[in-house]
């Protein structure tokens, strides 16, 4: 590699890096010794993660499957026998990507920006009458002018309230699984590079000071807290919620990026990034693997569990707590209020799945 070229990609890594959240002096993370150490790292893969895990009659639901991350966790998934739901924001993107990998599928579309595609997809799931024994929260975005949807910042309406009703919708299914885990795709931005006041209440429109990265991380954050609210109001259950970051991966996030940014990031992720396969090993490993049935309430990079030093607000219960409570009230009448599973309706599918 020539002096040029190595110029270009460190100029190139800097703005990346810059623009998404991952500078040297940010804070650092360590193992969580509350957790067993995986034999895992930041380049297994998925199909390593899963080796010898059999998910014969398990429900999987994975959103965003038509790319990425998310397609090949579908693909991994399935491979291992689970049933898989897939979503994508047309029906026929997520029937291509359904009709592409081996195993039991089902495609079906949901637009995280409109509220009733997201009632609609949970209630198709919700007739499937099967236990659900893993929702990954996977589809996001990255980028763009600033816009408002349902009276929010778009990037918090996709990549938090979205998914924030979808769970709401199904999580009572999940009671019925012998372990449900909810898996929640975040980023490190959520500690690098949020607003220093965290969630900003006042500004949930994004009106003020916008910029992509902000916004970007503001829901990035919004997903570690509604993970780590839903773990505390599962405590007691045999159901899981626990957040992670999949890795740097040119998944075409940053397309509706500038020019500039998007050069960067792929220079980026060239040189340093994870693969795709890499990428889907951490959701995979936090949705399988046997020795994380208990864990709960945990932050995961690189299949395994990590606590972050510095300053953020990636485990500020109070403000889980309270997003919770303003995303419940942007939401209204589309949420079920849940007060106890009905066992009747499961009896008769539980003797085929169990």
């Amino acid at each position: 590699m020539n002096g040029n070229r190595r110029q270009f990609i460190r100029l190139s890594g800097g703005v990346a890096i810059a623009t998404l959240g991952t500078g040297c002096g940010d804070p650092l993370t360590t193992h969580d010794s509350s957790v067993p150490e995986s034999p895992y790292h930041a380049q297994s893969t998925a199909e390593e993660v899963t080796q010898d895990i059999d998910l014969s009659n398990k429900l999987a639901v994975v959103t965003g499957c038509t790319s990425g991350i998310g397609f090949e966790t579908m693909r991994v998934l399935a491979k291992r026998g689970a049933y898989v739901v897939g979503t994508g924001r047309t029906l026929e993107k997520a029937k291509k990507a359904c009709n592409s990998v081996a195993g039991v599928t089902t495609p079906l579309a949901m637009e995280l920006t409109d509220f009733e595609s997201i009632v609609a997809c949970a209630d198709a799931i919700r007739r499937i009458k099967a236990p659900i024994d893993i929702i990954i929260c996977n589809a996001g975005m990255r980028g763009g002018d600033h816009e408002v949807v349902n009276g929010v910042e778009k990037h918090f309406q996709v990549n938090h309230l979205g998914h924030f009703l979808f769970v709401n919708r199904l999580i009572d299914r999940m009671f019925f699984a012998w372990q449900g885990r909810v898996v929640i795709i975040g980023s490190r931005a959520a500690y690098q590079s949020a607003p220093s006041a965290g969630i900003e209440f006042g500004n949930i429109d994004g009106g003020r000071d916008y910029s992509v990265s902000k916004a970007y991380a503001h829901s990035k954050l919004a997903n570690a807290l509604f993970s780590l609210e839903l773990s505390r109001q599962l405590r007691g259950t045999r159901i899981t919620a626990n957040a992670l970051h999949p890795g740097v991966i040119n998944t075409g996030i940053v397309r509706r990026e500038s020019f500039l940014v998007r050069a960067a990031f792929g220079a980026l992720t060239a040189v340093s990034g994870k693969t795709l396969e890499e990428g889907a090993a951490t959701p995979c490993f936090v949705a399988t693997h046997p020795s994380l049935g208990s864990v709960s309430g945990k932050y995961f990079e690189d299949c395994n569990a990590v606590t972050v030093t510095g300053n953020h607000h990636l485990n500020n219960s109070e403000m889980a707590a309270k997003l919770w409570t303003l995303s419940e009230s942007l939401l209204g009448d589309y949420l079920i209020r849940h007060e106890r599973p009905d066992y009747e309706e499961f009896q008769e599918s539980l003797k085929k799945w169990l």
